[in-house]
């Protein structure tokens, strides 16, 4: 049988009000409309709902226990329906983004905020690893896309390149560096940096901007705030990317372009080929797609 929405309004109208006609006023209907629906209905269950006389509509016993039924899955049905309009025209949803912790922390807020004007109902769920882990969340689906560094093509993954991100020589004021206004890799190979663990992105990046030769490390950190903590203590400088200029900002340290044979570093959107996001991650994709080259430029200012 067909039981519909609409067969479940009318025969609870009519349970409640017992008149053909109230009850087809109730639901909008003219009254043929209406008694049509219920015949239908008892045709489909192949049993009398109702009783009817010249002056009332009564429940038969088989009414009774199909109301019981109804009354019950009547308003759990109109429930999920509401839930689904509200998923559909982007009320209420998930999304889940993995990024590289630069990301995270620099560009991503800001549209995750712009994003929460338009779709308050939207929750936007943030894991800040890096690149590799990235890619690994979006094969695994654990997360909808990631934001990471350029990923190598792949044929279960959709990469785009969506930004580029040049680098920056960081130092304190008194370095013998700061006065200058751009530097080339000359001007700073013989430096002793303060450098990443080798499956940071930004580390792979600058190690192939110069192969075969070698950045002189000083030491080594994880994270970004670590390499900016001892930057701001005078114990060395580090090259890092323009998204990870606000870890570096309040510090007061002196950021300068620095000019690298490969000088931009692809910042992309990954997500499983040939899988459509849900509708509230195509929203949010929106949002980052049109946003974050010109948030990456603010970062510059």
């Amino acid at each position: 049988m067909n039981l519909s929405l609409r067969h479940m309004r009318a025969f609870m109208a009519l349970a409640s009000l017992r008149s053909f006609t109230r009850a087809a006023e109730s639901c909008s209907l003219t009254q043929s409309a209406f008694s049509a629906l219920i015949s239908n209905l008892e045709g489909d269950l192949q049993v009398k709902l109702f009783a009817r006389n010249t002056r009332h509509v009564e429940l038969t016993a088989e009414g009774r226990a199909f109301l019981h039924l109804v009354s019950h899955l009547l308003p759990e049905t109109e429930r999920a329906l509401e839930q689904m309009r509200d998923y559909v025209g982007c009320r209420k949803g998930r999304v889940a983004v993995a990024a590289l912790p630069s990301i995270a922390s620099s560009v991503l807020p800001e549209l995750m905020a712009r994003f929460a004007t338009t779709h308050p109902g939207i929750e936007i769920v943030v894991q800040d690893v890096a690149s590799a882990v990235c890619v690994e969340m979006v094969r695994n689906r654990q997360v909808d896309f990631a934001l990471c560094a350029a990923v190598s093509p792949r044929p279960d993954l959709a990469v785009e390149t969506i930004a580029r991100d040049s680098f920056y020589f960081l130092c304190l004021d008194s370095h013998p560096l700061a006065s200058r206004e751009k530097l080339a890799v000359v001007d700073v190979i013989d430096e002793p940096v303060i450098g990443f663990e080798s499956n940071s992105s930004i580390r792979q990046h600058l190690d192939a901007a110069i192969y075969p030769r070698q950045w002189l490390r000083s030491r080594q950190v994880n994270s970004l705030s670590a390499a900016a903590g001892l930057v701001a203590a005078g114990l060395g400088v580090t090259i890092v990317p323009t998204l990870a200029l606000p870890q570096f900002a309040r510090l007061r340290l002196r950021a300068i372009p620095l000019a690298l044979p490969l000088n931009e570093r692809d910042i992309c959107l990954v997500r499983r080929a040939g899988e459509h996001p849900s509708i509230a991650a195509e929203a949010f994709l929106a949002v980052v797609r049109a946003g974050v080259q010109d948030a990456m430029h603010a970062l510059e200012h």
